[in-house]
């Protein structure tokens, strides 16, 4: 059996805010993607555009959590770290949270309509879809990562159609099974992580550590072949004689594997932990991001 983990370090955040999950919007920076790719991310609208559905995930996911941390509230005492989270522990009320997240929930909506409508339909559909996930379909193998993987893609694509910019078929490949691998690494990560306590989170039960590892492998080669097909693609748009896109597979490629031994290590059960917290992999983004700005900028 593992360890039970550690009461974490006393947070000087008020339990209403630590129950927004403010880390974890680290996710919504997936909404810059699409007007990067395009090389549209410094048109003024379009930043305006992504900052605000930015802004709107940050809101409506966090409506979520609200909603799934008081239904999961009795679970997650049993669970060795997320009964430290405040509805969990008491910090804060069932009725309070409730409110709180009808309120925020409603101004994601407001937002992204002020916005455009089809960022309204995006954000309406991840609110239900997740909802539904907190509901009934987490106990779904199979279900629950797609549904999971899906809150990742529609972070993406917000960005797209919130800046009306069109998303290429590459760029929908490498968001799905990227969002895909990063679902399937999670649950790798905690039932590694939990071992005999797994039964804490019964959509763990129906999956064994050979058969996650094989999903989010098999998830790592789709992603590193597509992203290499549209960055040589990319490649014949060259600044300088260098084909700036196809150099950036390299650290890339580096980076997917970075993140993977933190799967395969068990440690990435946050996902935003593993961002925040691993200077390499952060330094490997840098280096991914120079290439293709330079490319799609300059």
């Amino acid at each position: 059996m593992t360890e039970t983990a550690s009461e974490p370090r006393k947070s000087r955040l008020p339990a209403w805010l630590r129950a927004l999950r403010p880390k974890q919007w680290v996710k919504n920076i997936l909404v810059f993607t699409a007007p990067l790719a395009a090389g549209r991310l410094t048109d003024l609208p379009v930043l305006q555009a992504c900052a605000l559905a930015f802004v709107t995930f940050c809101l409506i996911s966090s409506s979520v959590y609200l909603i799934n941390d008081v239904r999961d509230a009795d679970a997650d005492r049993q669970h060795p770290s997320k009964r430290f989270r405040p509805i969990a522990a008491g910090e804060l009320a069932v009725a309070p949270a409730i409110v709180l997240a009808a309120v925020i929930g409603v101004a994601a909506l407001v937002l992204a309509w002020l916005v455009s409508p089809l960022l309204l339909a995006t954000v309406a559909f991840y609110w239900v879809l997740q909802v539904c996930y907190s509901v009934f379909l987490k106990h779904q193998p199979i279900i629950d990562l797609a549904v999971v993987a899906a809150g990742f893609l529609l972070r993406a694509v917000a960005g797209g159609v919130a800046a009306d910019v069109p998303l290429s078929q590459w760029f929908l490949l490498v968001a799905s099974f990227g969002s895909l691998f990063m679902v399937a690494g999670k649950r790798y990560s905690e039932l590694k992580t939990l071992g005999d306590e797994s039964g804490t989170r019964p959509s763990l039960e129906s999956y064994s550590l050979s058969y996650l590892s094989m999903i989010w492998i098999v998830s790592i080669a789709v992603v590193i072949v597509c992203y290499g097909l549209w960055a040589f693609e990319q490649s014949g748009s060259q600044l300088w004689g260098v084909a700036w896109n196809a150099i950036s597979i390299a650290p890339f490629t580096l980076a997917i594997l970075r993140y993977a031994m933190a799967i395969d290590a068990g440690r990435a059960g946050e996902p935003e932990e593993v961002v925040l917290s691993d200077r390499v992999l952060q330094a490997l983004a840098l280096l991914w991001i120079a290439p293709v700005a330079i490319s799609v900028f300059a």
